[in-house]
C-alpha cells in the first residue's frame, strides 16, 4: 500500500451491451446501477496492484451523478483518479465519458481490509444464518 499516492489514475472503458442497459422509451440506455458498477471497478483497478497478497479493499460510500444518456452499443470510459488516503481509507473522484461528452461522475470511498479477518467474518455471518 505504501506504493499507491495522491494523484495517481486509472481509465476503465467498456462497451454499453445489454446487461448494462435499461429501457427507456424506445431505446436501450447505459444504467446508473451500471455507471456505478463501473466506477467501482475503475477505483478497485488503481489501488490492486498496490496492496500486499493479504489485504483486499471494499467500497464503503458511493455518489454518483448521471448526467447524460448513453445508447447501447457506445463506449463508455471511467477516469478515476485518487484524491485522498488515510490511513487505509482511499477517495477517489471519477468522470465518466461516452464517444460524445461527459455523462456523469462520482466520489467513492474504499477501505483496504485484511482478507483473513474479513472472510472469518463472513463465514461466522454464514453459519449464523
Amino acid at each position: 500500500m505504501d506504493t499507491l499516492k495522491v494523484g495517481m489514475k486509472n481509465t476503465l472503458e467498456w462497451i454499453v451491451t445489454e446487461q448494462y442497459t435499461t429501457a427507456r422509451g424506445e431505446f436501450k440506455v447505459f444504467s446508473t446501477p451500471s455507471m456505478v458498477l463501473l466506477a467501482e471497478m475503475a477505483c478497485h483497478q488503481l489501488a490492486a496492484p498496490h496492496l500486499p497478497p493479504h489485504q483486499g479493499q471494499v467500497g464503503i460510500d458511493v455518489s454518483i451523478r448521471h448526467m447524460a444518456a448513453t445508447p447501447l452499443g457506445k463506449k463508455v470510459r471511467a477516469e478515476a483518479t485518487l484524491t485522498g488516503i488515510d490511513r487505509r481509507k482511499l477517495a477517489f473522484d471519477v468522470k465518466i465519458y461516452d464517444d460524445v461528452e461527459q455523462v456523469g461522475d462520482a466520489t467513492h470511498e474504499r477501505f483496504v481490509i485484511d482478507v483473513d479477518k474479513y472472510t472469518e467474518k463472513l463465514r461466522k455471518k454464514i453459519a449464523a444464518a
